[in-house]
């Protein structure tokens, strides 16, 4: 798989539109990042990460590497809280964006991910802080 997040998303997405009430991923650092970003911003429910077990025996169920858990949120209505998450820079085409031409997604009610050199923060932390960098994906 060459891209992991692009990967997260299309799950995140998937599984709120058929109405599950999680996602199951492999675990990464970025990964872990922005899903912890979605769960503060109150995109999804709850972020954990579930420890693999080292044994070799695979006839439990057990995995041997960490799982990243993601809780999905549903309005009352039963629609998903997250009406649109798609991914902005891609492996054949990044984008990247200067401290003053930072995105403003939806007129502010929505966010954009953006990864910089103090780490992975929405557009409005990094505005705020006068740093740029690669915007990672868009959430409304």
């Amino acid at each position: 798989m060459v891209d992991s997040i692009a990967d997260m998303i299309t799950r995140i997405r998937n599984a709120s539109a058929v109405g599950k009430n999680e996602v199951v991923l492999p675990m990464s650092k970025v990964k872990f990042a922005v899903a912890k970003i979605l769960e503060e911003e109150g995109w999804v429910g709850k972020t954990e990460v579930v420890k693999g077990n080292s044994s070799k025996d695979k006839k439990d169920g057990g995995y041997i590497f960490d799982q990243l858990k993601i809780v999905l949120r549903y309005k009352k209505s039963g629609r998903p809280a997250i009406s649109c998450l798609k991914r902005v820079s891609k492996p054949g085409l990044r984008v990247y964006a200067k401290k003053d031409r930072l995105p403003r997604v939806l007129n502010n009610l929505g966010i954009a991910i953006i990864s910089t050199p103090q780490g992975i923060m929405t557009n409005k932390e990094a505005r705020k802080k006068g740093i740029g960098g690669e915007v990672l994906c868009e959430i409304y």
